[in-house]
């Protein structure tokens, strides 16, 4: 049974769409194999396991997914890279917490590389000559200056933002932009934005009881990179990465926040704490503990 956690007013069901597989060495950077093998073993061709883990939010009649994992639109070559792997998918976890695609009534994009949105658009036809939105009834949330950033690639995410994974979103009229002001337009969550890894990738600050639930996207793949050197060679602004790391730690830590992990294949959750060294790990946790 999916994991189901409430509170008077809201539920949250952990949502997981399945492992795929990344080149260590790309998800660490300049860090050398020998410490962060440590916390994410590789295997024999140097390809560590990485979770797609969402989180659904229930409150009242408002349904609200926060990204939905990689899709199953690209071809065989594609997914040949990734060794996708698994005994769940997107709409079985969907299933067991209750709900099918068309229950959704707002897809929450952090960011719009493929591992992130690719299971919000399908083809259909016997000649995969249509795109369809997976969530028919639900407004699909980005922001104006990512969506520019993704609908308009530097070569170095090209790569990454897939058209078919994003056009088909504005062409059937359910896309929506979250105001980069600073409000939220849910009572649910705040945004906090970062610009290291792309262009306004967006974090949802949810409240939950009295703690703080955010949810990570790629600022923090997984325990592994929460040492400030501890960056993915993917990220487009390494340095900026640096910064945004280390003053959310800092407030992570002085606040107790959750961190909900979207990639760590063995941690849903964790929090961290001061230590001589910097922010450092606490302990990890399921999201079924924050009860």
């Amino acid at each position: 049974m999916q994991a189901q956690f409430e509170t008077e007013e809201m539920k949250l069901y952990v949502i997981d769409t399945g492992f795929f597989k990344l080149d260590g060495g790309a998800m660490f950077g300049v860090v050398p194999k020998s410490l962060w093998a440590r916390t994410n073993p590789a295997d024999e061709n140097n390809l560590c396991t990485w979770a797609m883990r969402c989180l659904l939010i229930e409150d009242g009649n408002q349904l609200i997914l926060i990204d939905n994992g990689i899709g199953n639109k690209q071809d065989a070559k594609f997914f040949s890279h990734y060794y996708l792997h698994g005994d769940t998918n997107l709409d079985q976890s969907l299933n067991n917490a209750g709900f099918s695609p068309k229950d959704i009534t707002d897809m929450f994009l952090t960011h719009l590389h493929f591992d992130h949105c690719g299971g919000g658009v399908d083809y259909v036809g016997n000649e995969n000559e249509k795109l369809v939105l997976h969530f028919p009834n639900a407004k699909y949330w980005s922001n104006e200056a990512h969506w520019k950033w993704a609908t308009q690639p530097n070569p170095r995410e090209k790569a990454s933002f897939l058209k078919e994974n994003i056009l088909p979103i504005q062409e059937s009229g359910h896309l929506n932009f979250v105001p980069l002001n600073g409000e939220s337009p849910f009572a649910q969550f705040d945004i906090a934005l970062a610009d290291g890894h792309t262009d306004k990738q967006m974090l949802p600050k949810i409240k939950y009881k009295d703690k703080t639930i955010v949810f990570m996207a790629d600022l923090l793949p997984s325990v592994g990179h929460i040492p400030l050197p501890y960056v993915m060679g993917y990220d487009t602004r390494p340095l900026l990465t640096l910064t945004e790391k280390e003053k959310f730690l800092n407030e992570a830590a002085d606040h107790n926040y959750v961190l909900f992990l979207e990639h760590d294949s063995q941690n849903q959750c964790c929090t961290v704490k001061h230590t001589e060294k910097g922010v450092r790990l606490d302990r990890t946790f399921p999201l079924s503990e924050i009860l």
